[in-house]
């Protein structure tokens, strides 16, 4: 009998030549990844220069900034009373009972001033 010897081309003796493919498709994973962040924080809006968009970081604490971008143009507030001090009216009164029932009784109109 004779025996026949098969020659190997070296990509069929490199073990590691399927870990090219696995970093290819981890690459790919992080870019959609990336994207998708992107989209979900509505940053495209934020590199439009005609997209109007507020953002609150920190709502209800302390530390709460408001930007505000309208057009080019970015505005920074590092306190609530910049946006909405001053601004608006009186509607009503609010009492609150021994329950811990709220009762709002709206003004008539006429504010004595």
């Amino acid at each position: 009998m004779r025996r026949r010897r098969i020659i190997l081309d070296d990509e069929d003796e490199d073990p590691l030549s399927g870990v090219a493919n696995l970093f290819d498709v981890a690459m790919v994973f992080a870019v959609a990844l990336l994207v998708m962040l992107v989209v979900s924080y509505s940053i495209p809006e934020l590199l439009d220069d005609e997209s109007e968009i507020t953002v609150v970081k920190n709502p209800g604490q302390p530390n709460m900034q408001i930007i505000i971008k309208e057009g080019k143009t970015l505005k920074v507030l590092n306190m609530t009373e910049k946006l909405a001090g001053g601004q608006g009216s009186r509607m009503g009164t609010a009492y609150r009972l021994e329950n811990g029932e709220i009762i709002y009784v709206p003004d008539d109109g006429n504010e004595d001033k």
